[in-house]
């Protein structure tokens, strides 16, 4: 039953961020023009982490990520059972969140400036998978070693931990929303690309791969580079 409260909880709080997160980016935009869209949407990411942080953190610790969840199993925080439950709750979620975004704006998305139900995408890189692969990997890996210091027992932060993890998702979100609309959260990018699919777009899908793989190099590379550090910290 405890594993299942765990779950249910990622399953909510992935729900709720692609809801308010892929949300406001269809309702706002994110074009060059429409400068406010980049900080609003930057905003909307990182506020709903801060707010799911602090309502189902203590529950399931509030990964609502898969590379925040492999991150914590490298690190040795969480079973490999938990691994995997965790990471089919927040597809699940990420699923369900799109979902509700095509029930309120609608298959065509009239209002859906991004054209994609807030799906991340290559145009800001010129289509360079290269260049999404780095600036996945390195958001990623920001972000994930900021959670990882954050919640460190050594680290001493308290309740204030959900503010800073969600103002790093914030920053690197300012920064990568122009390139490649900011993944770093593997189900994040699904969900969105998958109901867009259904909907008839399937240009999402096409990029999708880069968006899985990246956000998980760069948590890995987080959790090995934070447990050197920490161990050296100890010595």
């Amino acid at each position: 039953m405890e594993s299942f409260k765990k779950y249910m909880a990622e399953f909510i709080g992935t729900m709720v961020l692609v809801i308010l997160g892929c949300g406001t980016a269809m309702l706002v935009g994110c074009d060059a023009v429409n400068g406010c869209g980049y900080i609003l949407t930057a905003f909307a990411f990182g506020l709903t982490i801060v707010g799911m942080a602090y309502c189902v953190g203590n529950i399931s610790g509030c990964h609502i990520n898969p590379a925040v969840s492999l991150g914590v199993l490298i690190s040795g925080g969480m079973s490999v059972k938990d691994f995997f439950g965790y990471i089919v709750s927040q597809c699940l979620g990420a699923f369900a969140g799109a979902g509700v975004l095509a029930l309120i704006f609608g298959c065509g998305g009239v209002t859906d400036q991004t054209g994609a139900f807030g799906s991340n995408g290559l145009a800001g890189v010129n289509g360079s998978i290269v260049a999404g692969l780095v600036v996945e990997i390195v958001l990623t890996f920001i972000f994930v070693l900021t959670i990882l210091g954050v919640t460190s027992q050594k680290a001493g932060h308290g309740s204030f931990g959900g503010l800073v993890i969600g103002l790093t998702l914030t920053l690197v979100h300012i920064l990568g929303i122009g390139l490649t609309g900011t993944s770093v959260n593997p189900a994040r990018s699904i969900g969105p690309a998958v109901v867009s699919a259904i909907c008839g777009n399937s240009a999402p899908l096409g990029s999708l791969w880069v968006f899985i793989v990246a956000p998980l190099v760069g948590a890995a590379i987080a959790a090995v580079v934070y447990k050197f550090l920490e161990s050296n910290k100890a010595k």
